[in-house]
């Protein structure tokens, strides 16, 4: 998948038919019937509105997709549009309190961007939700960032509140470019919401432009980002350990962390979700894949997508 838009099935079905059915066909993954707004912005090209809107009305006339109030699915479910309006209602307290956290956690020494990642900045959550977060660091300081961070996560299972402090995924400035080229990673980036470094935010979407190959029309939310602050602890101990020492130390710590990750793996512990936990490490990023969920998620996705071209093909034979 990598470097590869959505699979070309159909050739006879017109591209603008296929394009929105694949975008319905990712969301469907994860039960999620999307506005009109949503399935233009989440197109692969772009197109006119009224070419867009006749492809849309075809399709629907077709019973090729079906629509519920606003929401446009490839289920004929409407409980799939109540569910999705209890999630919108339970994800606007939820990012608030997100906005919060990120107003504490951008205190932390290296750390320069935190943005709103996974179901909630889709603007998404149910019961089980966690504010995942999708944190930037100074380069070559990610290691140490993020475990001084995870301290305080350590004290947030104190007081219950450790879902709300889910630091997934770190990247540091060295290398703001995402390795992974697909419309998952697309889709992932497309959707942040960044809450503080506004500057770091601009630099991450201009080395991530790539996106643009797979969403040409979503506009990036560069301004829900937050300029950075001056905090005189973070200064200090960002000055004490801009030398060598520090090198060393974001080294070590990287080491330590990757160790004792890959046990929790062969031990096959699990996450909140059930999930083997699993991290993917680096010199400049640390990020979750716990059963090498990425992988499986392209490979669902694109078996979903034959299914639904099959299933249109012989819709028109008959």
């Amino acid at each position: 998948m990598q470097n590869k838009a959505y699979p070309l099935i159909n050739t006879n079905l017109s591209e603008i038919k296929e394009n929105i059915l694949a975008t319905l066909a990712y969301f469907d993954l994860f039960n999620y019937p999307l506005t009109r707004a949503e399935v233009f912005s989440f197109l692969k090209k772009k197109y006119t509105c009224e070419f867009f809107d006749d492809a849309l009305k075809g399709l629907l006339n077709g019973g090729i997709i079906h629509q519920f109030d606003r929401f446009y699915t490839l289920k004929n479910d409407h409980y799939l549009i109540i569910r999705r309006n209890e999630g919108n209602k339970k994800a606007v307290e939820l990012i608030k309190i997100a906005g919060k956290v990120g107003n504490i956690l951008i205190r932390f020494p290296y750390v320069s961007g935190i943005a709103i990642s996974g179901s909630l900045s889709k603007n998404f959550a149910d019961e089980n939700s966690d504010i995942d977060l999708f944190i930037i660091t100074a380069k070559n300081r990610l290691w140490i960032a993020r475990t001084i961070m995870h301290c305080l996560k350590k004290l947030t299972f104190l007081v219950n509140k450790e879902h709300y402090f889910c630091m997934n995924y770190y990247i540091d400035e060295q290398q703001l470019e995402i390795a992974e080229k697909n419309i998952y990673t697309a889709t992932e980036i497309g959707t942040l919401i960044p809450l503080q470094g506004d500057i770091v935010f601009e630099k991450f979407y201009i080395a991530n432009s790539w996106t643009r190959n797979f969403l040409p029309n979503k506009n990036m939310r560069i301004a829900s980002a937050k300029p950075l602050k001056t905090y005189l602890l973070k200064t200090v101990f960002e000055w004490l350990l801009n030398n060598a020492a520090g090198n060393a130390i974001d080294n070590v710590l990287m080491k330590i962390t990757t160790g004792r990750w890959a046990k929790k793996t062969i031990h096959k512990k699990l996450n909140s979700h059930g999930r083997v936990l699993r991290i993917v490490t680096g010199k400049h990023f640390a990020k979750p894949d716990p059963e090498n969920f990425q992988s499986k998620l392209l490979s669902g996705y694109e078996n979903k997508l034959l299914n639904i071209m099959r299933e249109f093909e012989s819709s028109l034979s008959q």
